[in-house]
């Protein structure tokens, strides 16, 4: 119940401060007076069984005794009083709780016993909500709620602030007041008993005060839903995160300090980038990154255009944004020829644009509109050095004016103190952002970019691969079952080549030889030249031990090459369990390259897959690129690309490329294969070899967890993001005979998509959306197409005979973060309206919400469509009152008792 009840927390009417007290400094005594004397315009009730009054307030012996039903009760008690205290709120029907209380899991095992208990009576009352323990409190400045130990209200805002440590909230909320930054709520986390970041993100994402998120993170737990409200929210709104505990020392000790572990850094690297989120590596750029975001559009490239009149801060940008990855724009032509008319001859005639000490405020206005106006450019930094005849106010008030003009981003440095102070003020008003160094723009630029690339990546619309053969599931099932069933923890090269290949992965083949002997009639049978390497199962990395022979071309190389791996693993692994070899064809590609293919389980985030340059040398040169899946083409493609090697695979100094379409289905075909197996726990393709031909993994290992598919029964739990839910396939026949497959949709279909409205009339278009418009976009695309399974989904119509798939219907489900409820929504093509094909998407429709456990569907028509009209009536749909006169809306509760 992600958002359920959140509303008695952040809005309530009444709220109860359990354990308040009149002793000075103490917990219970800032949070009462924080609530009464703060503004806050509802009633506040002292609970404490040792007062009858406090300060000048009726104190009550307890939550039962309370005059008026409560929404929230802020708890100050000690932690052995919590589990009766929780039991009396449920009981008196207060149903937001904020437990502040520390002495729980953070403390052992003892305090995660007592931290069970409460989570075991909450669970008693529908609907109760908590927050904490261990926490600070809650604020939300809109209401003047102050429910916290904090002493200090912050200003309001449109920042939500959500922080995992208690220390960090005071000391950023004393910062916040002295840079007048405001929030639309402040949140400590606490334990994270009940309400968790996910609940908090989805509850803000329908706030309209908040702007943007700022997170601090030690450790995310429930990664599903984290990774779902995140990306959902990302779509219209950022988040900045700061990550601590980035290495393994600094884990640690945020794991003692919270009481979670903490995952790998570049996991969560992967995860945020995967989400939408900017991630910051300094606290002194998140409210600055977070206040840039909300205020200005992502910009539309990555091209920076610098205005200064001094050389040297010109050349500190430069080598900023350079360090950075940033692309200094180059001014068109046109431009330099207008820069031309208005600058001085020895004006800098390019980027950075030096106009000279002796710029004075008109200047720096009529640079700053023409390169404004360059469309080669894509934000602009001033930066002022203030000089004799520099007018810092002056020329504040030419770019707020040029400002006007533009919806490009304008990021300004006023170099200096006293001086440039009241340009820093005015600039400041007017909502353009200034930084006191050159270097901290930049830095807030590239923020900017990584959120606009990061938007873009995510909705950018993938290549449909087209995939050589479908994957027989029930006949892989087999396979892995055969594979458990071995009873060995670490698979075999043979098996796991031999489940690779399943799944449409080629493979060098490899059998066991038990002999030389055998050996030399294998090499036979697949031709030579081999390679031999020893097989043990308690050998994992055979190089180590000497046990890999390569390029063995006759009988007699054979026999001596079983004998040295014999020898040499004997002395080195006494201890190993030595069955024989395996014989395998010897690759060997002057074109290839070596690559290593990797999945691995993380504790956090799930299955994690890695692509990086292989071959022994893998690990000595640490080129790899991380990625949660499931992945598609453009996923794939952008995870090849961020190599360090990418150049390698793409052709270099006159080298063919490597055939990427087949390397791309490689990537893409392991992502089934980890979504299929929730076993796996490690998996290493090493080396895959990639040439301008092919892609065969020469070496596998796998490493599976018997006993996982026992610990859930919920599908794909071992995957942070929901995957193509291809068991919503159906086909069906329209009434003319046409064979439709129903399925779900996916981000290759916006091509698809697009000719489908554009063969709906005006009035389809209206009766779908309440609205007409003159064509599609892809903005419009990326909210229909590229979808969150987890809590939407859009059924498409595909006709089975036509070579394109075409789409001649969809029906849209988008549910609320709860999933009680779920909007409804069909449109069909003007062509195939009449066939009944309206009937079977809603039908079909139905039964996922059924199967998704929503409890409730709802649906908007006009009153004037009669022929929808009468198909939610012969499904059950009832007509509720609304304010509206063109729009019926019309709602179904659903039976899910069987699901």
């Amino acid at each position: 119940m992600p958002i359920r009840n959140l509303d008695k927390i952040f809005r309530p009417r009444r709220v109860a401060v359990v354990g308040a007290s009149q002793r000075p400094l103490s917990v219970g005594q800032t949070v009462f007076q924080n609530l009464v004397s703060g503004g806050f315009s509802g009633e506040v009730y002292p609970v404490n069984p040792r007062h009858s009054v406090l300060d000048g307030h009726p104190c009550y012996q307890s939550v039962l005794d309370l005059p008026e039903p409560v929404d929230l009760a802020v708890i100050c008690t000690p932690a052995q009083t919590i589990p009766d205290v929780i039991q009396q709120c449920g009981t008196a029907g207060i149903r937001g709780i904020v437990i502040l209380s520390a002495g729980f899991r953070e403390t052992g095992a003892a305090g995660k016993e007592r931290e069970l208990q409460v989570l075991s009576i909450a669970r008693q009352f529908s609907g109760m909500r908590i927050i904490g323990p261990n926490c600070l409190g809650i604020m939300a400045p809109y209401v003047n709620l102050n429910a916290s130990f904090a002493t200090d209200m912050p200003l309001t805002g449109n920042i939500a602030f959500i922080s995992q440590s208690g220390a960090l909230c005071t000391a950023v909320l004393d910062w916040a007041l002295q840079e007048k930054v405001g929030f639309s709520h402040f949140v400590s986390v606490g334990n994270m008993l009940d309400v968790g970041i996910a609940d908090l993100i989805d509850y803000f994402a329908l706030d309209p005060q908040t702007k943007s998120i700022i997170l601090y993170v030690e450790s995310i737990t429930e990664a599903r839903q984290f990774m779902s409200a995140a990306r959902a929210f990302t779509k219209h709104k950022p988040i900045i995160a700061y990550k601590a505990g980035r290495f393994q020392e600094s884990a640690k000790a945020a794991s003692s300090h919270t009481g979670a572990m903490a995952g790998v850094d570049a996991v969560y690297e992967a995860a945020f980038a995967r989400a939408g989120i900017v991630r910051v590596f300094e606290l002194d750029d998140l409210f600055d990154c977070a206040e840039l975001l909300a205020r200005h559009r992502p910009p539309r490239g990555e091209r920076l255009a610098i205005l200064t009149n001094a050389g040297g801060p010109g050349v500190m940008c430069t080598d900023a944004l350079l360090e950075r990855k940033g692309v200094l724009a180059s001014l068109s032509e046109e431009t330099i020829e207008q820069l031309n008319r208005v600058l001085p001859p020895a004006w800098s005639h390019g980027n950075p644009l030096d106009i000279l000490g002796d710029a004075l405020p008109e200047r720096f206005g009529k640079a700053l509109e023409i390169i404004l106006v360059d469309s080669q450019v894509d934000g602009v930094l001033v930066v002022l050095s203030p000089q004799a005849m520099t007018d810092p106010t002056g020329a504040a008030d030419a770019v707020i004016k040029a400002a006007k003009l533009t919806s490009k981003p304008i990021l300004t440095s006023w170099m200096g103190g006293g001086k440039v102070l009241e340009g820093i003020t005015r600039l400041t008003a007017a909502g353009i952002p200034t930084y006191n160094t050159p270097e901290q723009a930049v830095r807030a630029f590239m923020y900017l970019v990584t959120y606009a690339r990061n938007r873009e990546f995510l909705y950018e619309t993938p290549r449909a691969m087209p995939l050589h053969y479908l994957l027989d599931r029930p006949h892989l099932r087999e396979l892995a079952d055969a594979a458990l069933l071995e009873g060995r923890d670490i698979l075999s090269e043979c098996t796991s080549k031999t489940l690779l290949e399943a799944y449409g992965i080629p493979v060098n083949r490899t059998v066991v030889a038990r002999s030389a002997e055998e050996a030399v009639q294998l090499s036979q049978q697949m031709g030579r030249p081999v390679v031999l390497k020893v097989y043990s199962e308690q050998i994992t990395h055979k190089t180590d031990v000497g046990g890999v022979e390569l390029d063995l071309f006759d009988d007699r190389e054979i026999r001596e090459a079983y004998a040295r791996i014999m020898q040499r693993v004997k002395e080195s692994r006494p201890d190993a369990d030595v069955e024989g070899v395996t014989v395998q064809r010897m690759v060997s590609e002057p074109e290839g390259h070596e690559l290593i293919l990797g999945v691995k389980r993380d504790p956090v985030f799930g299955m994690v897959l890695l692509v990086g340059a292989g071959g022994t040398s893998a690990e000595l040169y640490q080129d790899r690129a991380l990625e949660l899946p499931p992945l598609n083409e453009r996923l794939a493609r952008h995870t090849l690309e961020s190599l360090r090697s990418w150049p390698l695979l793409n052709g270099y100094r006159g080298r063919p490329p490597v055939n990427l379409d087949q390397l791309i289905e490689v990537l893409i075909r392991l992502s089934y294969f980890v979504a299929d197996f929730p076993q796996i726990v490690e998996l290493d393709i090493n080396p895959l070899m990639v040439t301008p031909r092919n892609s065969v993994a020469l070496d596998a290992r796998i490493v599976v967890d018997r006993t996982q598919r026992e610990k859930s029964s919920r599908p794909y739990s071992q995957l942070a993001i929901r995957p193509y839910p291809d068991e919503f396939t159906k086909s069906v026949t329209l009434k003319d005979g046409t064979l439709v497959r129903l399925r779900p949709i996916q981000p290759e279909d916006e091509d698809k998509w697009h000719e489908l409205l554009r063969g709906c009339s005006p009035e389809s278009i209206r009766a779908r959306f309440r609205f007409t418009f003159q064509g599609t976009t892809h903005d419009m695309a990326t909210r229909f197409c590229f979808i969150d399974y987890d809590r939407e989904i859009a059924i498409v119509a595909e006709r089975v005979d036509d070579p394109t798939g075409e789409l001649i219907g969809v029906g849209r489900m988008v549910a609320d973060a709860d999933h009680q409820e779920a909007e409804y929504a069909v449109l069909v093509g003007d062509r195939w309206q009449g066939q009944g094909l309206g009937s079977m998407l809603t039908d079909f429709c139905l039964e996922v919400c059924r199967t998704w456990g929503v409890k409730r569907i709802v649906a908007e028509t006009a009153p004037d469509n009669r022929r929808m009209l009468e198909l939610f009536r012969k499904r059950g749909f009832s007509k509720e009152n609304t304010h509206s006169t063109d729009t019926i809306l019309l709602m179904k509760n659903l039976d899910t008792s069987s699901f």
